[in-house]
């Protein structure tokens, strides 16, 4: 039995080197590391937004705050917004948290940003972490929602 032992932490400190050895053989690849301290130019807004991460939930998702790469003052840095960002004509529909406190979430505005006007027009609420905009149709945005037992579909108008 003790002969067993030794063999097995033998054999698992043997896979341990080959692992170190093959981890520094292999090439680093492509990364990108966001960090918490820096301004990045949000994505699709026409180099208009900037995002910072000002919050991470542990098992959840990220809240940044947002402003105008202009340099403009905005409305964007009263609030706190999730990652989920849609571009329309119209102009931005934003995820703004009512809430950074983790036992609050998930509690979200679903928002208008128009940038010409630097407004943010609430347009419904929604209270899980799983939706997206289903469809557009004239003025009429459709955005559906799932919060792991039930789901659902509001229209709003713009």
């Amino acid at each position: 039995m003790a002969s067993f032992g030794i063999l097995f932490i033998g054999l698992t400190y043997l896979f341990s080197l080959f692992s170190r050895f093959l981890t520094r053989i292999k090439p680093e690849g492509r990364k990108v590391i966001l960090k918490d301290v820096e301004w990045e130019t949000l994505p699709f807004t026409n180099d208009l937004l900037e995002a910072k991460l000002f919050k991470q939930i542990m098992f959840g998702p990220s809240g940044f705050k947002l402003r105008r790469k202009d340099g403009v003052p905005s409305i964007l840095s009263d609030h706190v917004f999730g990652n989920k960002v849609r571009i329309l004509d119209e102009g931005l529909i934003l995820e703004k948290w009512n809430s950074t406190e983790s036992k609050e979430l998930p509690d979200f505005d679903i928002c208008l940003y128009v940038p010409d006007e630097d407004s943010l027009k609430p347009l419904t609420n929604i209270k899980c972490f799983d939706w997206h905009m289903s469809e557009k149709v004239d003025n009429e945005l459709s955005f559906k929602w799932f919060d792991g037992t039930q789901g659902g579909e509001v229209k709003v108008a713009l």
